[in-house]
């Protein structure tokens, strides 16, 4: 993908009028938004509005009917598009963990870089053992799906997406499986990388969250982008009586 002429002062992610359906179902009705390098976009909105629908076309995996969607200025619907190109840029982690329950934390994290990237079993190691320090997860390296907590996992699939070192990370509602107590360490994970300026977007019913780390929040309704803005203008002055009816419901 680097040979386009992208360059880091256009959108990351551009979309432009999306429109995605299963079936006779119109789940995407003209989306259109852009994300610059480093933003933290979030997304909310009731069930079956489209949120996980977008993110996933954003990664190719789900193609759509008519519109755009350009990553660093590559066409993401192109048909010559390599698809494993577009996802070592574009890293996803999805509300299930999807770990291999026969590998440890340590190898669930080591087996793309070494088997996909086919880089140097020595230094993906040494990367695995720095990410799982940043996931806060030190002393469980040799620990096995099955003997972490839901948090944990979650953080060890973080982990895993960041060794393909992605310019872009999607997170699909990646706490909604998650027990209470351990919602914030993994939203901790994602503030941190934030921090860091990696670019994210995020579906999530988590608002606080949302309030604290977004630089720009979209509500989408029934396929459509309802109201967007910053997060001070979008909770305190929301103008839509559709976001304003949401926000009642769920602050």
């Amino acid at each position: 993908m680097s040979q386009n002429a992208w360059t880091d002062d256009q959108p990351i992610v551009s979309i432009k009028d999306v429109h995605k359906s299963f079936g006779s179902l119109e789940v995407l009705k003209g989306i259109s938004m852009d994300v610059m390098k480093g933003e933290v976009i979030c997304i909310i909105g009731p069930s079956g509005s489209g949120k996980s629908t977008l993110i996933r076309c954003v990664n190719a995996l789900n193609d759509i009917q008519s519109g755009s969607i350009k990553v660093e200025g590559q066409e993401v619907n192109d048909k010559d598009l390599d698809k494993l190109e577009l996802r070592k840029k574009v890293g996803m982690v999805f509300q299930q963990y999807n770990l291999f329950p026969h590998k440890t934390a340590l190898e669930n994290i080591m087996m793309a870089p070494i088997k996909v990237l086919k880089q140097n079993p020595a230094d993906v190691e040494k990367r695995a053992r720095e990410l799982i320090a940043k996931v806060r997860l030190q002393g469980k390296e040799n620990a096995y799906p099955g003997e972490l907590s839901g948090g944990q996992q979650q953080r060890v699939a973080i982990a895993r997406s960041l060794a393909m070192n992605p310019d872009i990370m999607l997170f699909d509602e990646v706490t909604a499986a998650l027990d209470p107590e351990t919602v914030k360490e993994v939203l901790v994970a994602i503030k941190d990388l934030a921090e860091d300026g990696m670019t994210c977007m995020l579906v999530t019913h988590e608002m606080g969250f949302a309030k604290e780390i977004a630089d720009h929040i979209y509500f989408t309704d029934r396929g459509v982008i309802v109201e967007h803005g910053p997060p001070a203008t979008f909770f305190d002055k929301a103008e839509d009586p559709r976001t304003r009816e949401f926000l009642s419901q769920i602050l």
